[in-house]
């Protein structure tokens, strides 16, 4: 993913997540989340380092995809990023909302909320 203009603007947690999770590593992007932070994936929760941890390593392995970001929108909770995902997955192109709510003191990802 490269990041553009838009992309500089958002908080260093949403930027690194982003860039990691869809690196060759995507497993380094726990690093960007709280302790106790909760994910919202495909109808499934994880809360906490081991279950983030271990969602981030089987979402990549299951299919090569690449990201393109398409817009930002901001509310006084959260930050939504809405990237178009294409790749070996069925229906092959999806645009998906990465909803990301920061932790106040440290910055970090306290919940990430991804829907279509």
């Amino acid at each position: 993913m490269s990041l553009t203009t838009q992309s500089r603007t958002l908080p260093m947690a949403i930027v690194t997540y982003l860039e990691r999770s869809a690196s060759a590593k995507p497993a380094s992007a726990r690093a960007t989340f709280t302790e106790n932070a909760v994910v919202v994936d495909d109808g499934k929760t994880y809360t906490g380092e081991a279950a983030i941890a271990a969602w981030l390593a089987g979402s990549a392995a299951e299919f090569e995809y690449t990201t393109t970001q398409l817009r930002v929108e901001k509310d006084e909770t959260a930050t939504t990023v809405v990237n178009r995902v294409e790749g070996n997955f069925p229906g092959r192109s999806v645009d998906l909302n990465y909803r990301f709510e920061l932790d106040a003191d440290s910055g970090l990802i306290q919940a990430l909320t991804i829907s279509i």
